[in-house]
């Protein structure tokens, strides 16, 4: 009886002792890991635009994601190849998805419309002007802002596109712009932040304090734009998150037949983005440097301000 007592009371104390081992020792060392590490560790978010609009810009997307660094892809509703993109993100669920809103279809060969009735948004055809601002090569008759646009038509147009797309991909995270739309008008602003908030989709880098990736020139060939970007990743600062855009996409007939006036050699720029994403020279230095790939939803992850 004394020894079966004796044991029991042994027993007692080793489950005690490893209770005091844990919250003594273990716990605090889990802590330090769960709230030290973000000050060490080197946050990068590689996001690539306008899947959707061609079919050689989903290829580039998805194979920027699934053999490279990508982890955020942006969504064109209004676009010709939106059907495939949906297809092939709901068969890739691990790419973090943002709808990209459109108004404008820039374009010469391939044009899209608006979801909505909204003439105040489009030309004579019934397309999306190709601009914004006017500029040298478009001028204010091809530009949307000099245009007399109605904001119920703008927010009617961003909430169809937000709806289609979270119809199709329930796991869209946040909202962004194509061709900085939001920045058009102020009223064009507050109806753009106010739909993020109401499909909570709001989630911007700057309340992360996240910082543009310090390249300053790309490069004239994949070659050059590896060595570029790979420098790049040698100055990026532990402690702090990056964001890096870019639009991939795949060598193809498709993407020759693709460009407008001041922009014609789409097809060898954004392949030449895509060989850049899939880099092993490039996903060599990422581990050599411990950087941690991140997307738009890992960011509501990370402390506000950070």
């Amino acid at each position: 009886m004394c020894n079966k007592v004796l044991n029991n009371i042994l027993l007692l104390i080793l489950k005690n002792m490893r209770k005091l081992i844990f919250i003594t020792v273990i716990l605090p060392m889990v802590i330090t890991c769960l709230y030290c590490q973000p000050e060490k560790e080197i946050r990068l978010l590689i996001r690539g635009d306008d899947i959707g609009s061609t079919h050689a810009a989903n290829m580039g997307c998805i194979k920027s994601y699934r053999e490279g660094i990508m982890r955020s892809v942006e969504i064109m509703v209004p676009c010709p190849w939106f059907m495939e993109a949906v297809s092939m993100l709901t068969d890739n669920p691990g790419l973090d998805v943002g709808v990209h809103i459109t108004i404008t279809s820039e374009w010469e060969n391939i044009k899209w419309r608006p979801l909505t009735c909204a003439p105040s948004l489009t030309d004579d055809n019934g397309y999306f002007y190709p601009m914004i601002w006017p500029n040298k090569e478009f001028p204010e008759d091809r530009a949307l802002k000099p245009q007399d646009w109605k904001i119920e038509e703008v927010e009617a147009e961003m909430r169809a596109q937000i709806e289609m797309a979270m119809n199709h991909l329930p796991r869209v995270s946040h909202l962004s712009c194509h061709m900085g739309c939001s920045d058009m008008d102020e009223k064009v602003r507050d109806v753009y932040e106010k739909l993020a908030r109401e499909y909570k989709l709001d989630i911007d880098p700057a309340d992360y304090a996240v910082e543009y990736f310090p390249i300053k020139e790309k490069g004239n060939t994949p070659e050059e734009r590896i060595k570029n970007f790979v420098g790049a990743l040698e100055k990026l600062e532990p402690g702090k998150t990056y964001l890096y855009v870019e639009h991939p996409a795949v060598a193809s007939p498709e993407m020759e037949a693709v460009g407008h006036s001041g922009y014609t050699d789409v097809n060898n720029d954004r392949d030449m983005v895509t060989k850049v994403y899939t880099s092993e020279e490039v996903r060599q230095v990422i581990k050599d440097r411990g950087i941690r790939l991140i997307s738009y939803a890992d960011l509501k992850k990370l402390p506000s301000g950070r």
